[in-house]
């Protein structure tokens, strides 16, 4: 049985649908499952992945796992999914994680986060395989209040890079990499086809939706306090570095969606369209 982990997000919610579709025995964790609404036959449990206490019955006859896990309790995680004998564990970690490998590492609390949640598997003797996205082109469902109203989107870096990559493109990738025994233990950096600015991806938003949509150039102090009920102040700074990095300097990008999935990385546009209503429902 494989056990799906933060079953409510966009990225759990597509790779059960496929796994579904496959025919395999799945099991969908949430810390409000009844908030769930999972295929016919698809079991429900309730996982908080900061309470130990739930993990147990979580992962009761389960042998493979796909995480994404907060640091706090993934230690404790790792340890009862051994003694509850789960044989391979799929952790949704970030290439911001690969900062920190270098010889220079940054100060980055979201990349310590998840590189916390990467050590702590590949420490246990569960057999353990990295998905390491760059940034989702989910962020920019961020957009979508501004847009609506008819407001400009506020950035403190427009002419930063990102490699959006869809949610439908690293869940396939997982589906993969749990299928496919000769691609466990992998480590894999998925990105979107193209390295985009802010600034880009706006233009391409209002190209899709057929609306003029505007951004406003903040000053980084003025992105963090507006933000200050949603992010906390290290993970914003985490953020503000990156982008303050990528302003102007594009990104490295990878093939490993398309080896994993045996297609091209959808492009930004094709998210924009799967997600039209998001910007343009009243």
């Amino acid at each position: 049985m494989i056990l799906i982990t933060g079953g409510r997000g966009a990225i759990a919610t597509e790779l059960l649908a496929l796994l579904h579709a496959d025919g395999l025995p799945l099991r969908v964790g949430s810390a409000r499952p009844a908030d769930l609404a999972p295929p016919p036959g698809v079991e429900t449990v309730a996982l908080d992945l900061t309470d130990p206490a739930t993990f147990p019955v979580a992962l009761a006859g389960v042998t493979s796992v796909f995480l994404y896990a907060s640091a706090e309790r993934v230690t404790d995680f790792a340890e009862q999914a051994q003694r509850a004998g789960v044989a391979h564990v799929v952790v949704l970690s970030s290439s911001s994680v690969l900062g920190l490998l270098g010889s220079e590492p940054e100060d980055d609390a979201l990349a310590a986060s998840h590189l916390a949640v990467e050590r702590a598997l590949l420490d246990s003797p569960i057999e353990t395989t990295l998905l390491r996205p760059g940034a989702f082109a989910s962020n920019a469902t961020a957009w979508a209040w501004p847009v609506r109203s008819g407001n400009p989107i506020p950035l403190p870096f427009p002419g930063a890079h990102t490699d959006p990559v869809h949610e439908k493109d690293v869940a396939e990738a997982a589906r993969a990499v749990l299928t496919d025994p000769r691609l466990r233990g992998g480590r894999f950096t998925l990105t979107g086809p193209e390295s985009l600015t802010f600034a880009e991806q706006i233009d391409r938003l209002g190209a899709v939706t057929g609306l003029a949509i505007a951004y406003e150039h903040i000053t980084p102090e003025q992105w963090k306090k507006e933000m200050a009920e949603h992010i906390p102040a290290a993970y914003a700074d985490a953020l503000l570095a990156w982008w303050r990095s990528t302003d102007g300097r594009p990104v490295a990008l990878t093939r490993d969606v398309e080896e994993l999935t045996g297609h091209p990385a959808r492009p930004f546009t094709a998210w924009a369209a799967d997600h039209i209503a998001d910007f343009t429902a009243p």
